[in-house]
């Protein structure tokens, strides 16, 4: 499933490929947010052939309440019914339920909670995780978690991530005891938990891994702690988390977070921050950060990133985007959003191009230094 191309003496970052029945994932790698089945403002075919994704995020509580279960085995699953014949992941739910604070219920037999659609009640066990995402398709699985608010105490912490350990023996009993329904092979991840507690995320990865599934997650974390935080939390799972196994790091983030995340040994990742960011006229370029609505740019005709190497900084100027941001126009979420999807994929994939020649170590270094600069 997983091949360990390249390591480096330097860092803990990794070359690798993760293999699916829907094609291979080079890793590092960036992952699409598509919550309802649609990456926002971007046609399928634009994922493809001008951003290079390899693998897109489907959101599983969203799914199950619209279109709903019925209407994706209708269509043979996900991929079918959205026209993409490549890898998926989906989440298990656990985040959207931990966002609905005021809507849900959580007791040792799953999570109640009231749909923000309509109101309806519903119900998820670790087991109608599953089931509902053998319904969907995806190629990777989540196991049902909690994911703990931060800041949280050592008591609620340890609470929660126990409960996601006795969690996930109930998602891989039924895991196993299920089949794919489209014909295609599933991969189910466990979540390390425990919060920012050290002595938790110990406990939580050395319980994950010995549980040996075929890759691991990292969640609970980007929900408010320092970025300081959330690095020393992942260096601390990544030396407990098997080597040979994809490391996905969950909801992560800028694209400092992420080579940080590559630097302390993460293979995965997925945010909504570059597609959100985008619909708010934030975009993200090799020179820094860039508020398209700011007046500078009203009359400067050069590429989005000079530096970029998409489509979209080949055709369109500031000054453009800028218009059509101001004018409300909605190809302006359609540019935004293609040039921080492809900035972000081919951060990750000159990422693993350095790991591969042995320059990572000083390119990431270089990097970090001008990323977060506003322009």
């Amino acid at each position: 499933m997983f091949s360990l191309l390249r390591t480096l003496p330097d860092s803990a970052a990794r070359a690798g490929e993760l293999t699916t029945d829907h094609g291979n994932i080079p890793t590092p790698i960036f992952m699409p947010v598509g919550t309802a089945g649609t990456v926002k403002a971007v046609h399928q075919r634009e994922l493809v052939d001008d951003i290079h994704a390899k693998i897109i995020l489907g959101n599983t509580y969203h799914l199950y309440l619209r279109p709903g279960l019925p209407i994706l085995e209708g269509a043979g699953g996900l991929h079918k019914f959205i026209h993409w014949d490549h890898p998926i992941l989906t989440d298990s739910g656990g985040y959207q339920v931990y966002s609905l604070a005021d809507k849900r219920k959580i007791t040792e037999e799953g999570v109640s909670f009231t749909s923000h659609i309509d109101g309806s009640k519903h119900f998820f066990s670790p087991e109608k995780a599953i089931d509902i995402q053998r319904s969907i398709g995806a190629d990777i699985m989540m196991a049902l978690d909690e994911c703990t608010p931060y800041p949280c105490d050592h008591r609620y912490a340890k609470k929660s991530m126990e409960m996601t350990h006795r969690w996930l023996q109930r998602c891989l009993k039924h895991y196993r005891a299920t089949e794919p329904k489209y014909g295609h092979y599933q991969y189910l991840f466990p979540i390390v938990q425990g919060s920012t507690f050290r002595d938790l995320r110990i406990q939580s990865a050395e319980t994950i891994a010995a549980a040996g599934a075929e890759g691991n997650a990292i969640g609970g974390l980007s929900v408010g702690e320092p970025a300081e935080v959330m690095y020393e939390m992942t260096e601390v799972v990544n030396n407990i988390l098997p080597k040979d196994k994809p490391r996905y790091l969950m909801g992560v983030g800028t694209p400092i977070n992420i080579l940080e995340g590559i630097d302390r040994g993460v293979d995965m990742f997925d945010c909504v921050m570059p597609t959100r960011n985008a619909r708010n006229g934030m975009l993200f370029t090799r020179q820094g950060i860039i508020n398209i609505r700011n007046e500078k740019w009203k009359d400067d005709h050069g590429p989005i990133d000079p530096d970029g190497t998409s489509f979209v900084d080949q055709y369109y100027s500031r000054a453009y985007l800028r218009h059509l941001v101001v004018s409300k126009e909605i190809l302006a979420a359609q540019i935004a959003t293609l040039h921080n999807l492809a900035f972000y994929l081919d951060l990750v994939t000159e990422a693993r191009q350095r790991i591969l020649d042995g320059s990572f170590k000083v390119w990431k270094e270089g990097m970090v230094k001008v990323l977060g600069r506003r322009q």
